[in-house]
């Protein structure tokens, strides 16, 4: 699975799509303070969009505190760690609403997704506890509101 993926059937717009892909990896601690991020033109080209789509995204992060652009040397993550409108938990809250929103636009009922996500639950659980990988690449991160939900490696 590539690091970044665009949906064209979402009705997110790319650019947002990007963005918010770059905020969970950022806050789920996949990207640490100081990472070099991919060059625009890079990024670009791997995820098929145009230049001025990405350069759109670097911008809105950098505006919104999670980059710092350095002239002639990238992007690097900024450190995002005493901020606590910068969370896993809030990252996750808008993953799962972008969820039930594309489950009711094929058809699912609120029930019919909940048992869902609840049997992918289950099935990544039985794969972590028998040693295998979790499907999908998938990592849990356990975090806690009264931390600020700052992500702590583990599960």
């Amino acid at each position: 699975m590539a690091l970044f993926e665009v949906n064209e059937k979402s009705s997110l717009p790319v650019w947002l799509q990007l963005k918010n892909r770059f905020i969970y990896l950022i806050t789920s601690g996949y990207y640490k303070t100081d990472d070099q991020l991919p060059t625009v033109r890079g990024l670009a080209a791997e995820v098929g969009v145009n230049y001025n789509t990405v350069s759109k995204v670097y911008g809105s992060l950098e505006e919104d505190g999670y980059i710092v652009s350095k002239r002639r040397q990238g992007a690097f993550v900024a450190d995002v760690s005493e901020r606590c409108d910068v969370s896993v938990s809030a990252v996750s809250e808008g993953l799962a609403r972008e969820y039930l929103k594309r489950c009711l636009e094929v058809g699912m009922t609120l029930d019919d997704a909940e048992r869902q996500i609840l049997k992918t639950i289950k099935e990544q659980r039985d794969a972590q506890a028998g040693g295998e990988p979790a499907k999908g690449g998938v990592r849990f991160v356990r975090f806690d509101d009264a931390d600020c939900g700052h992500a702590s490696r583990g599960a």
